[in-house]
């Protein structure tokens, strides 16, 4: 019979994952509730966030092997992300708003095409998989986990605690925008007739949720040039059972 010590690491480790596909969820539905527009690259900015998070996460530990400067990488790889989102609204996205809906996936699954054929050139096609945080190594060495070892889990699970604090933090830029913690049928028409910096911000937010998801998982999946059609199926699936556009929907059925 299972130990608690064990128990308790697996349920954490289930915890994690469904943070971390919580914060990419969560992306998703904000972009969705204010646009309405389903963006099939949503995945594509997650695969680009683990991407930018093992390119950039080594060069900074370089600088300062500190945990503090993996998170200044993590946060930079969101960031980065967040620019390529605000550079699709401006140059796609504000082009295809009052199109039909078949039209504006189409032009969404053309960006993860371009996105898969970037990331081939530059990256190449093995898996790259980024260092542990400074200090919190030491996960996974030991052949049965017990409770002395949960001082690593934040090293492989950091996407646990970085869950409700997008939960939390998501509400007020919502707000701005008219839509609330459930940004659905109410604003989303208006937001689409009058698209201008609210929701270029609305981009750059969900896009860099999904980057940030995507850094995140570095130190524990590897960063491979399929990644983002794996993840962009669950999070369809949580973002539809927790209510398009419901980031409090999407948190309650992942979480």
């Amino acid at each position: 019979m299972p130990d608690l010590s064990f128990l308790l690491v697996q349920a954490l480790n289930g915890l994690a994952s469904a943070s971390s596909l919580f914060i990419i969820a969560a992306g998703l539905t904000i972009v969705f509730g204010v646009t309405r527009i389903v963006n099939f690259a949503h995945g594509s900015f997650y695969m680009l966030g683990a991407y930018f998070g093992v390119t950039l996460i080594p060069r900074l530990l370089e600088v300062a092997n500190s945990f503090q400067m993996f998170l200044v990488a993590v946060l930079a790889a969101a960031i980065g992300v967040g620019l390529i989102g605000v550079v699709m609204e401006l140059v796609l996205l504000r082009r295809i708003y009052k199109v039909p809906e078949l039209f504006q996936l189409l032009a969404t699954f053309g960006v993860v095409l371009a996105v898969q054929d970037l990331v081939l050139k530059i990256w190449g096609p093995l898996d790259i998989l980024g260092p542990r945080a400074p200090g919190l190594r030491g996960a996974g060495r030991h052949p049965r986990p017990s409770l002395s070892h949960l001082r690593a889990v934040p090293d492989r699970h950091g996407a646990a605690g970085a869950g409700p604090l997008v939960a939390a933090d998501a509400q007020d830029p919502l707000r701005r925008v008219g839509a609330g913690g459930d940004a659905g049928p109410r604003d989303g028409g208006r937001a689409r007739r009058q698209p201008g910096a609210a929701v270029t911000g609305t981009l750059f937010l969900g896009a860099a949720l999904a980057g940030l998801g995507g850094a995140l998982q570095t130190p524990k999946l590897a960063a491979n040039p399929h990644m983002d059609i794996s993840v962009i199926a669950e999070a369809f699936v949580v973002t539809v059972v927790g209510g398009m556009g419901s980031v409090p929907g999407a948190f309650r059925r992942r979480c």
